[in-house]
């Protein structure tokens, strides 16, 4: 699970677990697998939504 940690003087910082790192990558490889260019893979990867849970406090 994904930990959202404040910053008071700018953005937030997502902690992940080695799962959620895990899950991106694999989509990622299942998406760039397909593809031959920097262009086409960040096209792709541009219509994903990526999601991470959040740790529940």
């Amino acid at each position: 699970m994904a930990n959202i940690i404040e910053n008071l003087y700018g953005r937030r910082v997502i902690k992940m677990s080695t799962d959620d790192v895990i899950s991106i990558v694999r989509e990622y490889q299942n998406t760039a697998g397909t593809h031959s260019s920097y262009n086409e893979l960040r096209e792709k990867l541009d219509s994903h939504e990526f999601y991470i849970p959040e740790d529940p406090l």
